[in-house]
């Protein structure tokens, strides 16, 4: 089953839920601030995507953490910053359980789903 992990204002994951549906793309959609994210989850998409490629460090929720957070910023301390923090995740994250996509580009969704 096809996830698109996001929240449902941000206007990227708008644009990637709109393209799926248009493309009869069946998916589950996950909020993060409605239904959370584990520790565990985190963790996971660390190991795979790179820390450096899931956080969005432009984002506010970057630019409002305090130093001492931003500091101590690591793949070990990530996990409960982002946990407590879920917008600091590049928006959409797409799962397609074999393939998992930051961010949305037509292009590239055309290609995953070809």
């Amino acid at each position: 089953m096809t996830i698109l992990y996001g929240i449902k204002n941000c206007d990227t994951v708008k644009k990637a839920r709109n393209w799926l549906e248009q493309h009869g793309i069946d998916y589950q959609f996950h909020d993060f601030r409605t239904d959370g994210l584990s520790e565990t989850q985190i963790n996971h998409w660390i190991r795979e995507l790179g820390l450096e490629q899931l956080v969005n460090k432009r984002s506010t929720t970057w630019k409002a953490l305090d130093d001492a957070s931003k500091a101590a910023f690591s793949e070990s301390t990530a996990p409960k910053i982002i946990a407590a923090n879920p917008t600091l995740i590049k928006r959409p994250l797409l799962d397609t359980g074999s393939h998992k996509q930051l961010g949305f580009k037509e292009a590239e969704y055309q290609q995953l789903f070809s």
